[in-house]
């Protein structure tokens, strides 16, 4: 009782809710103390025994009434064993009638059945006489068992091990004795000692036809099972199997268990305990080893930004692959969206349908003026011009299309090259107007050296020198580091954005800069001439229109700069139809206005009626 209250005390100073004992076969009835130590207080305590291989369950006869529950849902290792056929009806039929003589059974009937013998009685009888016809069956579970226990196997075991052994010395003595005597030798016999070098490899079958084997160091060659102690409400005493151990198999199934099949002790409401000192790690949070106390002790602290932990107690978070993102609470890896802009999303139906309305209309706008081609006011300001100028917008407006879809090589080459092309003709097309404005109402001055410059050749060599300034930066860039499709896992952490990469970005800026340069040029010409008198003066529209274009561009630079994905190819594809829509309206509705409204301005007569109302 010393001992027992002592362990009491370790046990119930301890943090921890699982205990393993280690001890002999009796060393239950030192265990089952415990709760009579504690007042009644032990069950509220929470503690899971679990028990070595050597322990069995035993009671004193002062013990066969306490409650059981203390080893109700207890874990044990024992030795792995076999039920024999005939061991049940074995001990049904021992008792002291068919055992005269047998001090053992008298001794063990007296304290099992609480009876005495009649021949062991001197003085008057009191309590019950002893018949030999009481049924081992009718004693409660916790105190004795009718079935074979592990303890009882392994001594069955170990009596037909040393018969083996014995029989295998007698044999080999019985030869050496034959062999000796044909030679005319003295035999001596063998030490008992020896016969330990006679358990090596020892084999056999046991009544149940399983087989028991030594090992070449005389060592049983068996696993464990795990077992499960359940009391029922009635006092039964079952053993349930719930896993087993094998060394003898590989390492990952060296060790099983079946929890589902655990009966719990009734405190842990079956839920299996938890003896540690700090409580799981869940999903999104790691370990970390608190100083100065046992490894089991550690904080949670939560996964870094980028990271995730996927199991309980994990050691460390890790990243995910390039194509993953972390869960919002970092607990698994989420497949990133492959993005681009689609023809099948709502953004890449609007851009596409205004980017063909615009074309249709600019068709339509080049129709018109060929239909007109010989009126004074298409004829006005080199015809030729508008109409490169026409089929400049038609294209540019076409090209916005190549930003649209999946990106591809073929599409990655083109679509920011003839965009800035495309476009270098059209401003220089509205530059060589302008120009062409100034230097008509200057040559119209009495003496004007200038005349011989005006015409359609001036013109057109402005539209192609700059226009080929643009497609020289344009083919340098392609030669150099041209743009391809390209994947960016970074800029975005849930999308995977498939995109054109530029290439060299000074060669793409140099193109933007370089048509930035033509349009400023144009505007500053458009403004100076503005004010000239001539009913033909397009400079007042050229100068809005170029005001758009330039607004435009300069405000693209930095919301460019400023998107990632597919909101960066709308805002170049918003800018390239906005500021096309705004030299298109300003410049041509008003003479479409004319053409399709007021025909009758669009003649000589009409012409020189506005040009006086204008003076």
């Amino acid at each position: 009782m010393d001992q027992g209250a002592k362990s009491y005390v370790k046990i119930m100073e301890s943090k921890a809710n699982v205990f393993v004992f280690f001890g002999q076969s009796y060393s239950v009835n030192d265990l089952r103390w415990l709760p009579q130590l504690s007042e009644g207080q032990w069950e509220t305590k929470g503690k899971m025994l679990i028990l070595s291989a050597q322990m069995e369950l035993v009671s004193m006869v002062y013990q066969r009434t306490w409650d059981a529950d203390i080893i109700h849902g207890v874990l044990s290792f024992t030795v792995h064993y076999n039920d024999l056929p005939k061991f049940q009806k074995f001990i049904k039929d021992r008792n002291p009638l068919n055992t005269k003589g047998d001090g053992f059974i008298q001794d063990f009937w007296h304290n099992a059945f609480n009876c005495v013998f009649q021949d062991q009685v001197l003085d008057d009888l009191e309590g019950d006489i002893c018949t030999g016809e009481e049924k081992l069956e009718s004693l409660p579970g916790p105190f004795f068992e009718m079935s074979m226990t592990s303890h009882s196997y392994s001594i069955y075991s170990a009596v037909y091990v040393v018969a083996h052994a014995v029989h295998a010395m007698h044999t080999l003595q019985a030869k050496r004795r034959t062999m000796i005597k044909r030679m005319g030798l003295n035999f001596h016999g063998q030490d008992q000692w020896q016969l330990h070098d006679f358990f090596r490899g020892v084999a056999f079958n046991d009544s149940a036809g399983n087989k028991v084997s030594l090992n070449e160091n005389g060592e049983l060659e068996a696993g464990y099972d795990i077992m499960n102690w359940v009391i029922s409400s009635n006092q039964s005493f079952h053993r349930v199997k719930v896993g087993k151990m094998d060394a003898q198999t590989a390492p990952e199934r060296a060790f099983a268990i079946t929890e589902k099949d655990i009966t719990w002790p009734s405190f842990f409401n079956q839920a299996q305990p938890i003896s540690v000192c700090s409580e799981s790690c869940y999903y999104g949070y790691s370990k970390q080893v608190k100083e100065g106390e046992q490894f089991c002790c550690y904080d949670c602290n939560p996964c870094p930004e980028g990271k995730i932990s996927d199991q309980n107690d994990s050691n460390d978070c890790y990243k995910c692959t390039d194509e993953q993102f972390p869960s919002k609470n970092q607990d698994f890896c989420i497949s990133k969206h492959i993005i681009f802009l689609s023809y099948e999303e709502p953004l890449g139906h609007i851009l596409a349908f205004f980017a063909l309305s615009l074309s249709l209309i600019t068709a339509l706008v080049l129709g018109t003026f060929i239909k007109h081609h010989s009126t004074p006011i298409v004829k006005a300001n080199n015809r030729s011009l508008s109409y490169t100028l026409l089929v400049s917008l038609l294209l540019c407006f076409l090209c916005s299309l190549l930003f649209i879809g999946q990106p591809e090589m073929v599409t990655c080459l083109l679509r920011q090259t003839a965009f800035g092309t495309i476009f270098s003709v059209a401003i220089s097309c509205i530059l060589a107007k302008t120009i062409t404005v100034v230097l008509a109402f200057m040559a119209t001055k009495p003496g004007s050296r200038i005349r011989k410059w005006v015409g359609k050749r001036l013109a057109d060599s402005i539209v192609l020198f700059c226009s080929l300034v643009q497609g020289g930066i344009c083919a340098l860039w392609l030669a150099i580091s041209p743009p391809f499709p390209d994947v960016d896992i970074y800029s975005v952490i849930e999308e995977v954005i498939l995109e054109c990469n530029e290439g060299s970005l000074i060669l793409f800026y140099c193109m933007l800069g370089y048509m930035g340069f033509l349009a400023i040029v144009s505007f500053i010409v458009a403004f100076l001439a503005r004010k000239l008198p001539d009913s033909f003066n397009e400079a007042q529209f050229i100068t809005f229109s170029m005001l758009v274009f330039c607004s435009v561009w300069l405000s693209f630079v930095p919301t460019y700069l400023s998107t990632k994905g597919k909101s960066m190819v709308a805002v170049e594809i918003f800018s390239i139809l906005t500021s096309g829509a705004g030299l298109l309206s300003l410049i041509f509705a008003p003479k479409c206005f004319i053409i399709w409204l007021r025909p009758k301005l669009n003649n000589r007569e009409g012409l020189i009626r506005a040009k006086g109302q204008s003076t």
